[in-house]
């Protein structure tokens, strides 16, 4: 059904000088494990684009970058002939204002960090959107859950959000299950905690699916 997928994955870091970075606690293995599904399915062509990680499927094209803006601008080349768009990467919100090219010094008791926002991926990708494209997002949330994830899913006009419920009991951060939603534009089903290949398994079926209603609408 699908001839070019593209995938984005694992963190990204955004440098505060030569030594140090501002990132998050994914480890890429959700992103892993759906690509390694898609290469089970016999999909023909899987452009994986990964932040710092050392979980690289074989049978992909995949495109190393570290920070938010290199993995726009790889999003961008590929986004335009892909039939599904999965963007499991845990991208970057902020980025330091100002890169300091020599080591900060520890001078101070405190020390004020100014940021910048990242370019939205996401909300860039949707807005880019084809009719016949299907373009998957991930979100992860601690409050309000469901009402944070349903404006995303509009805002960015997804096709499927994948919703992860962050708390102690499921931290869904570089671990090896995980607990979530599958949200599209007519119903939220729950998943049962469950490792992330399985979680992949479910989430390839569910995109076969869409893909197999817009095919007939288009008919």
């Amino acid at each position: 059904m699908f001839k070019k997928i593209l995938i984005t994955s694992g963190p990204t870091i955004e440098p505060v000088d030569p030594i140090r970075y501002i990132s998050n606690r994914s480890s890429g293995k959700t992103g892993f494990c759906i690509a390694s599904e898609a290469i089970k399915r016999n999909i023909e062509e899987i452009v994986f684009i990964t932040g710092p990680t050392h979980l690289l499927p074989e049978g992909c094209r995949c495109i190393q970058i570290e920070t938010a803006s290199e993995m726009r601008s790889k999003v961008l080349e590929n986004l335009k002939d892909a039939e599904v768009i999965i963007m499991a990467a845990a991208v970057s919100d902020y980025r330091p204002l100002r890169y300091r090219s020599r080591k900060i010094k520890k001078k101070t008791k405190k020390m004020l960090l100014e940021l910048k926002k990242n370019p939205d991926i996401l909300l860039e990708a949707g807005k880019r959107k084809r009719k016949n494209q299907i373009l998957i997002g991930f979100a992860a949330e601690t409050e309000n859950i469901f009402s944070h994830a349903r404006s995303k899913f509009k805002r960015k006009k997804l096709d499927l959000l994948v919703l992860n419920q962050i708390s102690e009991k499921n931290p869904a951060f570089n671990v090896d299950s995980n607990q979530v939603y599958f949200m599209t534009s007519v119903n939220i089903e729950k998943l049962p905690m469950m490792s992330k290949s399985e979680i992949a398994v479910k989430l390839w079926d569910k995109i076969f699916e869409i893909g197999s209603k817009k095919i007939d609408v288009d008919q």
